[in-house]
């Protein structure tokens, strides 16, 4: 299923090395991202989507329809010279001459052939007649209950097929009768000049010629090339009919290419339209003509037709050549560069009637997968009421109160029993995902009137939903999709994603939906860690922190989940995610540090430092608690010194991102701790202060540059040195022994604003620091020249 990948990624990664390092693997909002996971994927599909050409299974129809059209026209050519050779020659030349069986029967072959020409020439525009309506058989959209059968929709006009040309016997006169009517009366014609033609050819007596008569000395030969091109020109056209019999009725050419196209058995008028096409292009015109045709470019003509008929044949086509895994890259590729036939499909989705709803619903299955193309997303979005067309996709009705103080109740659309309503939910979602991959795009969702709050119903899981094994799939789709969607569009990065940000928190059934998927969504772990994401990326706004710890239970959910112990392994990344949100929540927020210091977790947390999964995170929850809750809370912060020791060893044996954040933690639980405090807990961890600071300064000496994975641990290291060279001037000496001052003076060098920030939405930094590196820096140099 889309989507689930990158989860399955992430569990082999939680297999393949130890648990100490997978938040480092990760990137986090707590260092810059480059190119997001979401373009690269964008990136990787586009350089593996050239595929070798897949032979087209109509070629088959164009290449007979240009032998046939070689025999049409030379049996045609024969037949124009044997008029010419007729009216000029025998006629003109020995009309008086002629003996009187000969003057019949070049009159009558003359009027056989003028009968066939003419036949021949209406015959395919009648077949072209019989192909533009569909069979009320097959109309019957095959997404619908056996048992409806909704007639099409009426027109203004004339259904050409179903003509009455008399007004009696009207189901003989019915055009798409005639066209059999002139193929017989063809193979008559035919037939009946074979055989007047074999019987002078045979008996060869076309009269006496007297000697000495040059009137009637040419006359013999004159008539035997006559009836010899009149038998060649029948003979020829009987070749063609016969060839034409053995491919379409004995080798069911037909059936072959329709099968091989995987059209259905609705699909056949599809394929006998573009076969008649085809043929009557080589006919008409160049023999070669029919070779330029293909059955997208058909199929597409068709969409922008005004007849319902072809519009769903068109349709029928391009959906099915879609999602095929043959036929899917080349059509996608000619659909997206032709912004006619994208407008089209951008107008389908507005048909609302049930009786257009199969073309309404190929539609949007066709611009789901062009939406796929980055570059096709663009120009899907950059129609005039695209996102509009798209919105209408999604039916959740709620109802409209016209009170301002209270909100209309929302009634999910399930399945009518003529209409199925989940599908075009399904859709609009899939394609508004794939064009939130732009960021142009986000913005216009955003932008677009009552598309916001429509998602945002759809996020909404009833209990029993949640912890019923009954649910339909098409439930619990709709549902990931939607926070899929949401979760893009909290994470976008720059002004457009403050905006939307905003927007998405100011809903007012955002964060309760949220809370009611955490707190019951045990089965659905992949839906818990999207929700948990969406609360990740909101809260990169203050506001939007405000909300969520505002809404109760949303901490305690979070809590819960990310304590929870003996979890399966496909579930650890949720556990991971539930302690992010944590950290991003307790950021720069005294109101959320408050309530979760109420909760009563500071043992649960410092006991998670000992837990290689969860202590970076809990590391993380605590440092912000020490910074952010205020003096008010002293007294309670002071039992994380029981977790100093554990920190000292993690600084002394870790790297990377779990020694980033237990020196940060560090530099804030130590304040807690009075000199002669500090000094027990080196002793309890067998450390020396001597042995800390000669680590502080190989980290220093290791990250010459602030780099990308771990940007503040030189900001940490410095801090914490402060502090100690604070609580004991000995240890002043230790650094200056060390060499602190030199390793400083560096740092003061390479300071860069990557130092500046506590987290970043992609390469942009939020949340700055009150003091800058350099600011620290020079406290820590004057501490030591005081000295």
């Amino acid at each position: 299923m889309e989507g689930e990948g990158s989860i399955h990624l992430q569990v082999d990664e939680l297999q393949r090395v130890r648990l100490s390092e997978t938040i480092s693997i990760g990137t986090t909002m707590f260092e810059p991202r480059g190119l997001s996971s979401i373009d690269k994927l964008d990136s990787n599909s586009t350089a593996n989507s050239v595929s070798p050409t897949t032979s087209a299974a109509e070629k088959k129809l164009t290449l007979f329809a240009l032998q046939l059209a070689v025999l049409e026209k030379a049996a045609t050519g024969l037949g124009t010279l044997g008029f010419i050779w007729a009216t000029v020659v025998l006629l003109g030349g020995f009309a008086i001459t002629l003996e009187k069986t000969d003057f019949w029967f070049i009159t009558i072959i003359l009027v056989v052939e003028g009968t066939r020409i003419f036949s021949r020439s209406h015959e395919l525009e009648w077949q072209h007649q019989a192909t533009w309506s569909i069979p009320e058989v097959v109309v019957t959209p095959r997404y619908k209950d056996s048992n409806t059968n909704t007639p099409r929709t009426p027109t203004r006009m004339w259904v050409s097929s179903d003509v009455p040309l008399l007004p009696y016997a009207k189901w003989f006169f019915l055009s798409r009768h005639v066209s059999r009517l002139l193929y017989w009366l063809q193979l008559l014609s035919a037939t009946a000049c074979v055989v007047l033609s074999l019987i002078k050819l045979v008996k060869h007596d076309y009269g006496e010629v007297a000697k000495g008569d040059t009137d009637k000395r040419n006359r013999q030969s004159a008539l035997s090339i006559f009836y010899a091109l009149a038998l060649a020109e029948a003979l020829l056209f009987l070749m063609e009919k016969a060839y034409w019999e053995w491919q379409v009725s004995y080798c069911k050419l037909l059936e072959e290419v329709n099968k091989e196209c995987g059209l259905g058995p609705s699909g056949m008028v599809s394929t006998t339209r573009f076969f008649y096409d085809a043929y009557s292009r080589c006919v008409n015109g160049s023999i070669f003509d029919g070779l330029k045709m293909d059955m997208v470019s058909f199929s597409m003509d068709l969409l922008a037709s005004n007849s319902p008929d072809e519009q769903l044949i068109g349709a029928r086509i391009l959906r099915q050549f879609s999602i095929s895994e043959r036929f899917s890259d080349d059509t996608l590729q000619k659909i997206g560069i032709d912004i006619s036939v994208v407008e089209r499909l951008v107008e389908m989705l507005n048909w609302t009637d049930p009786r257009e709803e199969e073309i309404r619903l190929s539609a949007a299955e066709i611009l789901s997968k062009v939406a796929g193309k980055k570059q096709n997303s663009l120009r899907i979005a950059g129609i005039p009421g695209a996102m509009e067309s798209i919105s209408s996709l999604l039916q959740t009705n709620r109802s409209l109160i016209p009170a301002a103080d209270e909100i209309g109740e929302k009634k999910l659309v399930s399945d009518y029993p003529n209409y199925g309503f989940w599908r075009f939910n399904h859709l609009g979602l899939v394609i508004l995902k794939k064009l939130a991959r732009d960021l142009d795009n986000c913005g216009k969702i955003g932008n677009t009137r009552g598309l916001l709050p429509k998602i945002i119903d759809f996020t909404h899981a009833e209990e029993w939903l949640m912890k019923s094994e009954n649910v339909t799939p098409s439930q619990v789709l709709t549902l990931k999709r939607s926070l899929q969607l949401v979760k893009m569009l909290a994470s976008t990065i720059g002004t457009t994603g403050k905006h939307l940000r905003r927007e998405i928190s100011e809903i007012v059934f955002t964060i309760s939906n949220i809370r009611d998927i955490l707190r019951h969504g045990e089965k659905h772990p992949l839906l818990q860690k999207l929700s948990i994401e969406i609360l990740t990326s909101l809260a990169l706004e203050e506001d939007a922190t405000e909300r969520i710890g505002g809404t109760g239970g949303v901490l305690k959910e979070l809590f819960n989940i990310f304590f929870k112990h003996n979890i399966p392994e496909n579930q650890k990344n949720v556990t991971i995610v539930a302690g992010e949100a944590l950290a991003m929540l307790a950021l720069e927020s005294k109101s959320n540090c408050h309530r979760i210091l109420k909760l009563k977790v500071l043992e649960r947390l410092v006991e998670e430092l000992k837990d290689p999964l969860l202590r970076v995170n809990a590391a993380r929850i605590l440092r912000n608690l020490c910074t952010y809750s205020g003096s008010e809370w002293f007294n309670q912060l002071r039992g994380l010194t029981a977790a100093a020791p554990i920190i000292l060893q993690a600084i002394m044996s870790e790297e990377n991102k779990i020694q980033e954040v237990m020196v940060g933690l560090a530099a804030n639980v130590f304040r807690y701790m009075t000199s002669h405090e500090s000094s027990i807990v080196f002793e309890e961890a067998r450390i020396t202060e001597a042995e800390l600071a000669n680590k502080l300064i190989q980290i220093l000496k290791k990250h010459e540059y602030p780099p990308t994975k771990v940007p503040r641990i030189r900001r940490f290291v410095i801090e914490l040195a402060i502090w100690m060279m604070k609580d004991k001037a000995e240890n002043i000496d230790t650094f200056k022994g060390l060499g602190m001052e030199e390793v400083l003076e560096g740092v003061l060098e390479t300071t860069s604003e990557l130092e500046s920030f506590n987290v970043f939405s992609g390469t942009v930094g939020l949340n700055r620091h009150n003091l800058t590196t350099q600011s620290l820096v020079e406290m820590a140099l004057k501490l030591m020249e005081d000295r």
